[in-house]
């Protein structure tokens, strides 16, 4: 019941301390952890149960929970955490609803302070509630684990098959090759230019398209959309009636070819495209072999880009001209397809459904953790 919420302050439910140099230690299984993550592993621990790890410097809403012994540097500050008052996990729920970016007492390099972090406010229920909460939200974030793990495995696999196709030629030693401007490869096979075997559509100018009054609209998708992997409350919003080749859905291949050059499969809905990112779709060949085509040339890109900068580096039409695709025969490259089209389907499913967990999750967060919607609590 909502009545038996409490409200508590964040040094009521755990002491907080400060991360501590790493650099002395010797290499062994244990993670060290900084403000991006698992920076290397070493020999020693700074503490072996549970623990919420809060950014001190930097990113001020990259939280991580830990459930094994670790140790972290001082970007982090850790939490000893009085598991009779609350969850563990109930606590990194918590604080993630708290905007703790938002208690930034840095100038030039956003801070957060132990002073500051122990009068954080929490809303806290009877600890059975806590778990069955934290249960509820946890059991979509291990989903969403699980699925990364898998599509980590997908595109290593991806990778690999490509690499012995086309670099290495593995399958292929015992067929006859030519000499080529790429050097030896397949009797028979093609050479054309990427732009050849894929359609590179620039986005729009979106300033220009914002949806008139009661008009539909569709989220702009821009380089920190691509990034993230979804539009968000802050995104620029497009009229819906703009051209079918500026609009982008689930599955589609975007290349952002200024400034941040990176190439990804957009799984964020339906959405408008932004100038400086390119659609690449084709009628006459398979998703996996232009998308892995333009991942393959996307360093030299970026080299060219890098070497091009003044504000922002970017790349031109006549770069993806220049850069070269080896077309295996016909019957030789469907049956690659028949291998990748599966792979990059699978991958593209899970990504899907980990876009649809996350919004679940992120809707269901606030009002789990504000009683809102109560969970059944098992009975001891």
């Amino acid at each position: 019941m909502r009545s038996e919420w409490r409200e508590v302050k964040l040094k009521d439910v755990c002491a907080i301390k400060y991360g501590k140099d790493h650099r002395l230690l010797e290499e062994g299984s244990i993670p060290v952890y900084g403000s991006g993550g698992v920076m290397r592993y070493v020999n020693d621990y700074l503490y072996d149960k549970t623990s919420v790890l809060i950014p001190r410097k930097g990113t001020l809403d990259n939280l991580f929970i830990v459930k094994e012994p670790f140790w972290t540097i001082d970007t982090l500050f850790w939490t000893k955490i009085d598991e009779e008052i609350i969850d563990p996990w109930f606590l990194y729920f918590s604080l993630l609803i708290r905007n703790l970016a938002g208690k930034n007492v840095g100038t030039a390099v956003p801070s957060l302070t132990i002073k500051v972090l122990n009068e954080v406010n929490l809303l806290i229920p009877p600890l059975p509630t806590q778990k069955a909460i934290a249960a509820t939200l946890s059991c979509l974030d291990a989903r969403i684990e699980v699925n990364n793990k898998i599509i980590k495995n997908l595109e290593q696999q991806a990778q690999a098959l490509f690499k012995s196709w086309f670099v290495d030629f593995e399958p292929f030693q015992d067929e006859e090759f030519v000499e080529s401007e790429l050097g030896l490869i397949p009797k028979g096979w093609e050479i054309k230019p990427l732009n050849e075997i894929a359609r590179y559509i620039n986005g729009l100018a979106m300033q220009r398209y914002r949806p008139q009054k009661n008009e539909s609209s569709l989220p702009v998708v821009k380089i920190k959309e691509l990034r993230q992997h979804f539009a968000d409350i802050d995104s620029d919003r497009c009229s819906e009636n703009i051209d079918s080749d500026f609009i982008i859905d689930n599955g589609d291949v975007v290349f952002s070819w200024s400034g941040s050059l990176l190439v990804d499969i957009w799984v964020g809905g339906k959405a408008g495209l932004n100038q400086h990112l390119f659609k690449v779709t084709s009628k006459s060949y398979s998703k996996w072999f232009y998308y892995y085509w333009t991942k393959f040339h996307l360093k030299q890109f970026q080299n060219i880009a890098q070497s091009r900068a003044t504000t922002m580096g970017h790349i031109r039409r006549g770069h993806l001209k220049e850069a070269k695709v080896l077309v295996p025969h016909k019957t030789q490259l469907y049956k690659m397809s028949l291998v990748m089209d599966t792979i990059l389907n699978f991958k593209i499913t899970l990504r899907v459904e980990n876009t649809t967990l996350a919004a679940l999750r992120d809707t269901l967060l606030p009002k789990l953790m504000s009683g809102e919607i109560e969970v059944p609590v098992e009975q001891g």
